[in-house]
């Protein structure tokens, strides 16, 4: 009888352990806070269930057998964690004498949905779970976030920014991504170098098989459900996370993590209620039910309690009435949550203030010092009906607009592990000699900037004759008028790399969202590399476009070049016609130029001759630049039928198509000098013949001078460093490609 008495105890002391709640969310207990503190609650055992709906009628009988059998348990359950504890010897039980957490009152008794209301209306943003203690600052924080596809890539950004300005810990992303998303993010993280943050990735297609099978009307889709498969993706040592939607945004730092299988914020909207509309039917939960937009998960504790089993079972139940989930995997968490109501601990709603539509968001705060997480949970995400929407708006610009170089801030103290990129970049940098006056220009061709790539949605397969074209260029704020013109002239494939500070993306995003012509084309991609520094590096920014395409072959241009009307099938056909599979050819296109800001485009190569003749146009930089388009030969050009051959010269710098394993530009060059000049060159080393299209040409637009060109004209030193830069070029091409090089230093001196 005694060993039963103690038995008995052993029993209640361990289920009292999961009751005691926390209080509130973000850092985390360490390891030592969770061990000795007796065993898990225990669940009936479950078969691993099927991934497909129930069918036959056997097999719903089994189902609801096993349902009747896991509530008979639940009910027992119930009984035992109602019993107030005797002699409590844990430490997370109140001095007090309560336990829980005040949302759990409700556990051990039936009321109605209403009284269920009431309760969680009295707790507000209270919590009785004793405080644990605060983490230390260099242990490491874990987020998991799922996102896909393009859109989602660029609004997680936001919410990165806002969880770095606050932290003050280590962090480490779990983001489960489809391979877009991968794509940009792993570019993102790489550029951005942020320290002490770590990122991994996981292949969302690989789980999609687990929760395809459940029906979904949300707008998130099939990545929307699968924030329930967590334990399995994420590594099987990781014992607590935060799980955060990617329209969430932080406006505080992180408190603590008490030992609770679920920390939910309550809904803050009816629908659980099923009072919406009439015949408003929604899935069962506790109350008014828990947002799902930030969880805090213990998942040792819910891998014990097979949470897979648990959710599945639960879900398969529910879809024999309900037939699809209405908001994703909400429904299924709070659907488990009503049958097991111990696993849940009902956080603070200030560390959930959802912004949707008729919520009751606004008795979560008095003050801003109040707010510490917000949740754009509508689908009309900023355009929401809020009485305080315009003031969340602004917070909520002020970090998307936030310069994200200023988040490279170290942790003090705290040990990382080592990143050999950082490391060597480190390196690198403190070779170079400060009292160098070129220091600056030697200094940006190491610089690494932050980089986003296809900031707009991005569509597009190339065709499979093996001759598709992708034109490449670069630019500016100021050059951004120039985007729709291109769009019209040119209908093949675009990848461009925009130079932008992050309020500038924004308006460029607002700007190509507000663009018929933008919005009309799927097959551009917009690849943002964010500011840094002095120069504008413009070798870089091409580079960053190149390394995108995904063609057999690039027409590397400039953003103030308007190609003629049929320029991408031309080139197309010119593949064909000579044999550039096969061989190493640069196709050039030959270059002219307008002083007009409105032009009559020429729609062929006989009205560009006639506009030549008027002095309307003119060969490019004829008056200024002689050298740099001279050997195209522009005299033969006029007459000639087919393409011609041309000899490289010192100065050379066409417009050219070549394939896409052609080489980079030098990063050396930034600014204004000798960026294309230094390519040409490689080019001509590598034995490309420079053939001349006779039907082919691009007119150059006027634009006010950039601020470059005027640096270069005004500063003397920018026009020395520029040279100094030229000459080891050249001894670095001598030492990589031998006697052939010699002929670049010879011209030069000659010339």
């Amino acid at each position: 009888m005694l060993g039963m008495c103690r038995g008995r105890r052993k029993f209640l002391a361990a289920s009292l352990a999961l009751l005691f709640v926390p209080a509130l969310t973000w850092l985390y207990l360490s390891a030592a806070n969770f061990t000795g503190r007796g065993s898990p609650l225990p669940l009936t055992p479950l078969e691993p269930q099927s991934s497909t709906l129930i069918g036959g009628t056997g097999e719903r009988q089994a189902l609801e057998l096993r349902v009747r059998e896991v509530e008979e348990e639940n009910r027992a359950l119930r009984r035992e964690l109602s019993h107030p504890p005797r002699n409590p010897t844990h430490s997370n039980v109140h001095s007090n004498g309560r336990h829980g957490n005040q949302s759990h009152a409700h556990i051990g008794r039936e009321g109605s949905k209403h009284a269920e209301v009431q309760r969680g209306i009295a707790t507000g943003n209270t919590s009785d779970c004793v405080s644990q203690p605060v983490v230390d600052k260099c242990e490491t924080i874990h987020m998991a976030i799922v996102c896909a596809g393009y859109n989602a890539s660029r609004d997680v950004v936001t919410l990165v920014k806002s969880v770095l300005f606050h932290r003050r810990n280590p962090l480490h992303f779990h983001f489960i991504t489809d391979s877009i998303a991968q794509q940009i993010l792993a570019s993102l993280f790489h550029t951005w170098m942020v320290p002490a943050v770590q990122v991994d990735f996981y292949d969302a297609d690989e789980l999609k098989s687990e929760v395809s099978w459940i029906p979904n009307k949300h707008y998130s889709g099939i990545y929307g459900l699968m924030k329930l498969v967590l334990t399995k993706t994420l590594p099987s040592d990781l014992q607590k996370v935060i799980v955060l939607d990617t329209d969430i945004t932080f406006f505080k730092g992180f408190s603590s993590f008490c030992q609770q299988v679920l920390g939910l914020v309550e809904n803050q909207s009816d629908w659980y209620l099923g009072n919406l509309w009439k015949n408003h039917r929604p899935w069962p939960a506790l109350g008014r039910g828990f947002n799902t937009g930030v969880i805090l998960l213990l998942l040792d504790r819910l891998r014990k309690l097979r949470w897979e089993q648990m959710w599945r079972l639960t879900a398969e139940r529910e879809l024999m009435s309900m037939l699809s989930t209405s908001l994703a995997d909400q429904d299924i968490f709070n659907a488990v949550i009503k049958q097991n109501p111990f696993l849940v601990h009902q956080l603070p709603c200030f560390w959930n203030v959802q912004l949707s539509d008729h919520t009751r968001s606004e008795k979560c705060y008095k003050d801003v010092s109040d707010l510490k997480v917000i949740h754009w949970n509508s689908p009309k995400k900023l355009r929401v009906k809020n009485k305080h929407v315009e003031f969340f708006r602004n917070l909520y610009l002020t970090f998307l607009e936030y310069d994200g170089n200023l988040l490279r801030r170290e942790l003090f103290g705290c040990p990382s592990e080592t990143d050999h990129n950082s490391e060597n970049l480190q390196k690198t940098l403190l070779e170079l000699d400060e009292d160098d006056p070129c220091y600056e220009f030697r200094r940006e061709r190491f610089t690494v900037h932050r980089t986003h790539l296809y900031f707009l949605h991005y569509e597009y397969q190339p065709s499979t004759d093996q001759t598709d074209v992708t034109l490449v260029a670069q630019l500016s704020m100021d050059r951004l008028q120039m985007l729709e013109a291109i769009c019209k002239h040119w209908e093949g494939p675009i990848s461009l790399a925009l130079y932008l500070s992050d309020a500038e993306a924004q308006q460029f995003l607002r700007y190509a969202q507000g663009s018929e012509v933008l919005m009309s084309r799927s097959n551009v991609g917009y690849h943002i590399v964010y500011k840094e520094g002095q120069f504008y590096p413009v070798n870089l920014l091409r580079n960053v476009a190149m390394r995108q395409v995904s063609t057999p072959y690039m027409f590397l241009s400039d953003i103030d070049f308007l190609p003629m009307y049929g320029l991408y099938e031309y080139l197309r056909k010119s593949v064909v016609q000579l044999d550039m599979t096969n061989t190493k050819k640069a196709l050039v296109v030959p270059a002219f130029e307008t002083l007009r800001y409105r032009l009559s485009y020429p729609k062929s190569k006989a009205e560009l001759l006639s506009q030549l003749d008027m002095g309307t146009l003119f060969t490019f930089r004829y008056h200024v630049w002689t050298k740099g388009h001279a050997p195209t030969n522009f005299a033969k050009w006029r007459t000639a039928t087919t393409p011609y051959r041309v000899q490289w010269e010192a100065d050379f710098e066409p417009y050219v198509m070549v394939r896409r394993d052609s080489p980079e530009y030098d990063r050396r060059f930034v600014g204004f000098g000798w960026n294309k000049v230094a390519h040409i060159m490689e080019l001509d080393a590598q034995e490309y013949e420079f053939v001349v299209l006779p039907n082919a040409f691009m007119i150059h637009m006027p634009h006010a001078p950039s601020f470059d060109i005027t640096k270069f004209r005004s500063n003397e030193q920018y026009r020395v460093c520029l040279k100094t830069l030229k000459e080891e070029f050249q001894q670095n091409m001598s030492r990589r490609y031998g006697f052939a090089a010699l002929k670049y230093m010879t011209v030069e001196n000659n010339s």
